[in-house]
């Protein structure tokens, strides 16, 4: 009993908790309040007049079976072609009203989202695909569009004429309304059962959806990958097992709302069946004033069993909404990262570029047995050019990440001018570096497009010299639509080295204090990792370097080389001084190397 009690309280917090999570999204239409109040005031005079139409019809009916005067008649009807005129035109304001509302709602809505997603930190984006935040921007969004539009209004309206049409069936027979009020607990009991399993049902549906999504996103960001394996099929049956899936489930939450909507059927009408037998006795015992009553009260229950109906419906829609609901707060109630406008850096965070690591040691927050950096110090000058070499796995790429802010240190410091890095603001320190990564990532524009990234508004003079200082100038002149060449999907239509030199071009644009090189030059054929290396050693000129390098050719002339392995720094010195030391890993690294 004691279990039961239990699993009561728990389902009622449950949907208490969900209904509240669903009503923060309200805060969202508040700018738009006159709009929506005037919206739900046409609502509400809309359904009262219809409240009017059965009376009006009861009254005809009597005026015609007791020979009243034609021009009654004739009044009664207009006063009903009226009422559904004036019904009609409410309905229409307040259906252009609450569109308006909806439109710009979830255009704030989907910003707020987007807004919210692109400040949050690296460790969440490392447990979630791009398909799926994707899928929770476009298809649950969309799915709110119909709740608000119109799944709260008939939710309104429905309740007006279910306890406005109530009080009109008390005023016309207490008794009458009594017995049919009879079986509404019954019905109302199935319809929360039956809301559970499709909430359940339409969550599940909405995560398989958004599964399905990713496998197209990261199919068709990767298919130059997909070809060279021939995985097609594989792909396809991959789809095609999550799509039926989500199909599989949403069946299964058909037969739940089919079984839910054939009951009410059932029920609805064997209770009007029922209400006008016993109205038929009231009247034959003189309990009932006429027919004319009886047969406002049957249309009377009809607007009502029909809106009980229309309600379990629209409960079925707000479970639905309330499982989109879920999962867009949940992206909203993650922490943001404090993110400014990294163009206006204040002058007192302005960096020269000296860095200091001071005793970090760091893992990933998903792998807390891993340690990734162990008491790591080293000291780089403003002017500096600083390159990390070891094995893979050392440790260097996740000195980037650090020295970025993607993460902090799990402990130790790290410093810029002497100033803890967490002092300064996020956003004036990202602005003050740049990073010219192995994988270059290309938006899908123009190459103009891509360079500007590096500074958003800059003008095609400074464009174009940027393009020459990365030796990209040359090729780009060679296209036939110069600067406006689309570059496709990730920079698909352009060669490694030509990509490579476009990302140089981006870091030229932005002149950052710190300079990030991450293997900038080990996948690139001997022409194109010369026209790059000549790019950035310009680059690297008058700012702070950090270089991360396999091939140890590239590192030669570099002020101090940091050599890690597993995590702690085991040499540091310059070149000449690293190659003279007897089983140094850099000597034996660099003999590997260059003994090929």
């Amino acid at each position: 009993m004691q279990l039961l009690d239990l699993r009561k309280n728990l389902v009622k917090g449950v949907s208490l908790t969900s209904l509240k999570k669903t009503l923060r999204l309200y805060k969202y239409v508040k700018p738009y309040w006159p709009q929506f109040s005037l919206g739900m005031l046409f609502l509400f005079i809309s359904s009262l007049a219809g409240l009017a139409f059965p009376k009006l019809l009861g009254d005809l009916v009597d005026s015609s079976t007791h020979g009243h005067l034609m021009r009654d008649m004739n009044r009664l009807g207009f006063m009903l072609v009226g009422v559904l005129a004036g019904q009609a035109l409410f309905s229409y304001f307040r259906i252009i009203l609450f569109v308006n509302v909806t439109e710009k709602t979830l255009a704030t809505l989907r910003q707020t989202i987007y807004n919210h997603l692109i400040k949050l930190p690296m460790k969440f984006f490392v447990n979630r695909r791009v398909g799926e935040l994707g899928s929770r921007i476009s298809s649950d969004i969309s799915m709110l569009q119909e709740t608000f539009t119109t799944t709260i209004a008939e939710f309104i309206r429905q309740i007006i004429v279910i306890v406005g049409g109530i009080a009109l069936l008390l005023h016309t027979s207490a008794k009458l309304t009594l017995f049919m009020l009879a079986i509404f607990p019954f019905i109302m009991l199935v319809a929360y059962v039956f809301g559970r399993f499709i909430r359940r049902f339409s969550k599940q549906v909405q995560n398989q959806v958004a599964e399905a999504n990713t496998i197209v996103e990261e199919t068709l960001q990767g298919i130059l990958n997909v070809k060279a394996f021939a995985n097609e099929f594989f792909e396809m049956n991959r789809y095609k097992q999550k799509t039926l899936e989500a199909a599989a489930t949403g069946i299964k939450s058909g037969r739940y709302r089919g079984a839910f909507s054939s009951f009410l059927i059932m029920g609805i009408f064997g209770a009007m069946v029922a209400v006008i037998w016993r109205g038929a006795i009231l009247i034959s015992t003189g309990e009932m004033g006429s027919t004319g009553e009886l047969f406002s009260f049957i249309i009377y229950s009809g607007f009502i069993g029909g809106s009980v109906t229309g309600l379990a419906e629209v409960y079925t829609s707000i479970q639905r909404s309330m499982g989109a609901t879920e999962n867009l707060l949940e992206i909203l109630d993650e922490p943001a990262e404090p993110i400014t406008d990294s163009s206006l850096i204040a002058p007192e965070h302005h960096l020269s570029g000296q860095i200091t690591f001071e005793n970090v040691s760091f893992h990933y927050p998903s792998r807390a047995d891993i340690p990734v950096l162990q008491n790591v110090s080293f000291t780089v000058a403003a002017d500096q050019q600083v390159a990390l070499v070891g094995p893979s796995g050392a440790g260097k790429s996740t000195i980037v990440s650090l020295l970025l802010r993607l993460y902090d240190p799990v402990s130790g410091l790290i410093t810029y001018d002497g100033r803890n890095s967490q002092d300064l603001p996020l956003s004036a320190l990202r602005g003050q570096m740049a990073v010219v990564p192995q994988d270059v990532f290309l938006f899908g524009g123009t190459i103009r497009e891509n360079i500007a990234y590096g500074k958003p508004g800059a003008d095609d003079e400074a464009i174009i010299e940027a393009a020459r200082k990365a030796n990209a100038w040359e090729f780009i002149q060679r296209f036939p639509a110069g600067l406006d060449t689309i570059v496709g999907e990730r920079g698909i239509q352009l060669s490694g080295g030509q990509r490579q030199r476009i990302a140089i071009a981006r870091a030229v644009l932005k002149d950052p204090r710190i300079l990030i090189l991450d293997e900038a030059t080990s996948a690139l054929d001997s022409e194109s990792e010369r026209l790059v290396q000549d790019a950035l050693e310009k680059l690297m000129e008058g700012r702070t370097s950090i270089v991360i390098a396999h091939r140890l050719s590239t590192v030669r002339k570099a002020d101090k080389i940091i050599v890690l392995d597993k995590g702690h720094i085991v040499e540091e010195g310059t070149h000449k001084e690293l190659i003279d030391v007897d089983g140094g890993l850099y000597k034996n690294l660099s003999e590997m190397q260059f003994s090929h």
